[in-house]
């Protein structure tokens, strides 16, 4: 019997989904989630629609899509989007290539938007630390989730990378689905939205033409997420500050952790940009260059648009005027918001253990809002 070489990675199928959000519905904390998200319904509501569920389809659109549009509702003051055109204008399917601020609400709110717009819906690459609770495991791979492997020898690492760049490829160009990845393993702790090289390398790794087709062939579409409120800022400067003179180790539950507090922290406003895809042109520009710099002239294609796509918000202009001690953005925020953010600022600082270093850890704090301006300027894009 062939074996399949994906089946460790690929999101269930609808047998294997109704089978997992069967024994999911029998979880103690489902009526509590039911009462939250499905407020006018009986406690019961959510257990026995996911008992009812036959496929990923019914789980996405009877689920999920009302659970996303809770947090909207609920930890969002404005949530808006643009590009949505440049998606739609896209023959076949495509690679999403996302900034990563937030270990979920990052792709449920590119899903969201898709959904709002009737367009296909991607799988999404999430890490194999999210699927240590075997409950979380049947609700992310039931829907569409790959499961992209970490902490592993450098060996095992390239094996692993080999299947999951095949699996991308061949879900993209025999039209199964578009794919949806993080630009880097693990979210961004320090405002800085930066493609990591290799992940370029390994999407060109399962291509049989050379590179220029290699990369034509995935449609790659950057996306870039931004928060007013960046979802577990306090928790990204405390690791910042931790790493700093040791190494960081999570606890057991920490990304679950995470995930819960970026779901119920106050967003402010979010903005999701869509940006053009990658043209050919730049695609054969960086085919030109050496081996590595071919990839490194990928990545800061894909940099541009991201970082270009951001929009800023008051917070971001306080921040960088505050970390550099001056008045360069006053123009963008008022005299009282620079002061109900630096009480926001302290309040944060006071979530975590005294015994931090509070000047260092608030210099960490400021710059995750203060760097996208930075990054602007440093692109030479206009940050107004």
């Amino acid at each position: 019997m062939e074996t399949n070489p994906f089946e460790d990675i690929a999101p269930y199928n609808d047998e294997e989904a109704a089978a997992a959000l069967a024994r999911v519905a029998n979880h103690p904390n489902v009526p509590w989630i039911s009462k939250y998200i499905f407020s006018n319904q009986p406690e019961t509501y959510l257990r026995d629609i996911l008992k009812s569920i036959h496929s990923v389809d019914e789980f996405q659109r009877l689920v999920m899509s009302y659970a996303i549009e809770w947090v909207i509702k609920t930890s969002v003051d404005e949530f808006s989007y643009d590009g949505v055109d440049k998606v739609k204008a896209i023959q076949g399917r495509y690679l999403a290539i996302s900034n990563h601020r937030d270990i979920i609400l990052d792709p449920a709110f590119t899903q969201i938007i898709l959904h709002r717009n009737e367009m296909p819906l991607t799988e999404i690459c999430v890490g194999d630390n999210l699927l240590k609770n075997r409950t979380i495991e049947y609700l992310i791979r039931s829907n569409r989730m790959i499961k992209v492997i970490r902490g592993i020898s450098a060996r095992e690492l390239y094996l692993s990378s080999q299947i999951l760049s095949k699996y991308i490829r061949e879900t993209i160009t025999s039209g199964k689905g578009s794919v949806w990845i993080a630009q880097r393993a693990g979210r961004t702790k320090d405002g800085i939205d930066v493609t990591e090289q290799g992940l370029l390398k390994m999407f060109d790794m399962s291509g049989t033409g050379d590179f220029v087709q290699n990369f034509r062939e995935l449609n790659i579409v950057p996306i870039s997420i931004s928060y007013e409120y960046e979802p577990c800022d306090i928790l990204k400067a405390r690791e910042v500050l931790i790493s700093r003179t040791q190494k960081y180790v999570k606890t057991e539950n920490e990304d679950l952790h995470s995930i819960m507090i970026g779901i119920k922290q106050k967003k402010g406003n979010v903005h999701l940009h869509f940006g053009a895809p990658l043209t050919d042109d730049e695609i054969c520009a960086a085919s030109l260059g050496d081996k590595n710099d071919r990839y490194q002239l990928i990545r800061q294609a894909l940099d541009k648009r991201i970082i270009g796509g951001y929009r800023l918000w008051n917070t971001n202009y306080i921040a960088y005027d505050l970390v550099n001690n001056s008045f360069k953005y006053a123009g963008k925020y008022t005299p009282e918001e620079v002061e109900a953010f630096k009480t926001y600022t302290e309040h944060q600082l006071d979530q975590v253990e005294p015994t931090l270093d509070r000047e260092a850890l608030r210099d960490i704090f400021l710059r995750i809002y203060g760097n996208p301006v930075l990054m602007k300027e440093k692109m030479e894009i206009n940050p107004a």
